[in-house]
């Protein structure tokens, strides 16, 4: 059985699709590249990396409808900490969150990503079930690895965990988007 056979089976009647790989593999791009070749209406956000001088500082959460926060900051005062970064859940939970609540049926969610620093957020965790268990279809990238609660995110019936590497990245930008296609006429 090819690749994109077991992809397209992997992906047969999921309403979730979760993308994961190793850091700097392409997760973002991906989904950004698909959200680019959907035409109905879509909500969620990106975490990018924030930078000064040529150093990494922190993340900042963007989100499709143009709202902008900080994620994590390594001179961010917080008792929750992911290495050097300080976790901000203010802006998670009035960014973050509010840009996952769909407001029609035919909505695609973009959660860009489901880790560690988002997962600190009680109201993300209860928002991200809901979501899960919506109408609505996920397109998001995970953690590859994480705690209890992102494996079992990864576990769920309902979605399909879609590995993603440099080389295979461009394959998956149509196979997600005829997935996704197939949803919205549905």
């Amino acid at each position: 059985m090819t690749e994109k056979k077991i992809i397209e089976m992997a992906l047969m009647n999921k309403s979730n699709i979760l993308i994961t790989g190793p850091p700097r593999c392409g997760k973002s791009t991906l989904i950004e590249a698909v959200i680019e070749g959907i035409e109905g209406p879509v909500t969620g956000f990106f975490t990018r990396e924030m930078r000064e001088g040529g150093q990494r500082v922190g993340f900042s959460i963007n989100t499709l409808d143009g709202r902008e926060g900080i994620l994590a900051h390594k001179s961010m005062r917080s008792r929750y900490k992911v290495g050097r970064y300080g976790v901000n859940l203010k802006d998670i939970e009035d960014i973050a969150v509010p840009a996952l609540i769909p407001s029609e049926r035919k909505e695609i969610i973009v959660i860009d990503e489901i880790g560690k620093m988002e997962c600190f957020s009680a109201l993300f965790r209860g928002t991200l079930i809901e979501v899960l268990e919506s109408p609505n279809r996920v397109l998001g990238s995970i953690g590859l690895r994480g705690d209890a609660f992102i494996e079992a995110i990864k576990l769920r019936e309902d979605v399909a965990v879609v590995g993603v590497t440099i080389r295979d990245r461009g394959i998956l930008v149509n196979q997600l988007l005829d997935t996704l296609r197939a949803f919205s006429i549905a």
